[in-house]
């Protein structure tokens, strides 16, 4: 068999502002390279400061601030959490660890985001929280949800991993609403493949007064040693559940050298994302495959650029025309009531919205760097497989 060529355009290549190195010096100089610095504390007073998050708490990843999440919401054993069918593991994980039923949801047929409109027949006596994802950055209904979340009294929870500088846009005359912002709870992730990255990490936003007290703790390993530091109690000691969820300061150094050129790694993201819809949208109007689109009342981040193909096996000859061609491409998730671990567990429920994301859903290769030229690279090939594989353009 012929081996590949080495991929001239990878699926992701993780952007650096050039600071980075500066900022862990001066970390690793200081001699304080626990969590909770001065890094630390920058980051969380941006998102806190740009985005109108009344808390925010770094974490070592976007999986533990939804375990805090599910902490916080007081989730436990004979309680339900409305989650997505097709999202990534860690947000179901974090209410399962709490000992929580997980009630799977389907996604929209015309984008991956839960569908809000069938969320009321999921809910329970028992329903105690709903959690989503807002796929691709792109916002889901928050109004829908909040006005269903205030009729039962469930908490609503963010997994806002893809979303960093991105906007629920509800209506008139309000502005903007940043997502993390707008749930009791959510989670932002800073991992590699995100717009802003520190290589492995996350964020806590509290956006509920009952919660910002006692995050604190929880963030602590369950002391109070937040309130000793302010001088609150003369010592401090386990007082609660929790665990280590800090990232250590040259972490948080990393990250904070990306916050400071956010603008200028968005505005280079948004750019690709626009050449690839203008470079796209022609096969997709011809019927090729269904291509990204973005609900009214969500702005566009750039954190992916996707279409969805007609079939699994498309998808698998498309992703491998790619390779061959040199081009990183990569599925997504896989339906979690399908999965090994909670098959058995699931209601029975058919979702069929997600299990065609899971099989038919490609993200093409999107960077902060990736330029124009790129871009109609990956058109052209992408063109040159539908017309020699499929037969589906002209």
């Amino acid at each position: 068999m012929q081996t590949p060529p080495p991929l001239s355009i990878p699926f992701n290549k993780p952007y650096v502002t050039g600071n980075e190195l500066a900022y862990m010096e001066q970390v690793v100089r200081s001699g304080k390279l626990s969590g909770n610095g001065a890094f630390t504390r920058r980051c969380q007073e941006f998102f806190e400061r740009r985005y109108g998050i009344k808390k925010c708490l770094l974490t070592a990843s976007c999986t533990d601030a939804l375990e805090m999440c599910a902490i916080l919401a007081g989730v436990g054993a004979g309680d339900e959490v409305i989650v997505p069918g097709y999202t990534f593991v860690s947000t179901a994980l974090a209410f399962v660890r709490q000992g929580a039923k997980v009630v799977f949801a389907d996604s929209r047929a015309d984008h991956p985001n839960i569908d809000v409109d069938a969320l009321e027949s999921l809910v329970t006596p028992r329903t105690k929280a709903v959690a989503f994802v807002h796929y691709a950055g792109a916002a889901c209904d928050m109004d829908a949800v909040s006005r269903l979340a205030e009729r039962y009294g469930i908490i609503v929870i963010e997994d806002a991993a893809q979303a960093v500088d991105s906007f629920y846009v509800g209506a008139a005359n309000v502005a903007p609403r940043p997502l993390g912002s707008v749930g009791h709870l959510a989670a932002f992730s800073f991992h590699d493949t995100k717009n802003i990255t520190c290589g492995e990490g996350g964020m806590l936003a509290v956006n509920d007064d009952r919660f910002i007290a006692r995050s604190e703790t929880v963030w602590e390993k369950g002391t109070n040693r937040a309130d000793f530091f302010r001088g609150n109690v003369g010592k401090y000691g386990w007082v609660d559940t929790g665990s280590s969820f800090l990232p250590s300061e040259i972490t948080a150094a990393f990250l904070w050298a990306q916050l400071e050129r956010v603008n200028e790694i968005q505005t280079a993201r948004k750019a690709a994302w626009e050449a690839y819809y203008e470079a796209f949208k022609p096969l997709a109007d011809g019927g090729a495959f269904q291509i990204q689109t973005i609900p009214p009342y969500a702005t566009n981040n750039a954190h992916t650029f996707y279409i969805v193909c007609n079939s699994q096996n498309e998808r698998t000859g498309f992703i491998e025309y790619l390779k061959n061609n040199g081009i990183g491409a990569a599925f997504h998730y896989q339906s979690l009531h399908k999965s090994d671990y909670y098959r058995e567990r699931h209601d029975g429920r058919e979702l069929k919205n997600c299990d065609r994301y899971s099989d038919c859903l490609v993200r093409l290769p999107l960077y902060c760097g990736i330029g124009r030229k790129e871009v109609e690279r990956v058109r052209d090939v992408a063109t040159a497989y539908y017309q020699s594989v499929t037969k589906k353009v002209p």
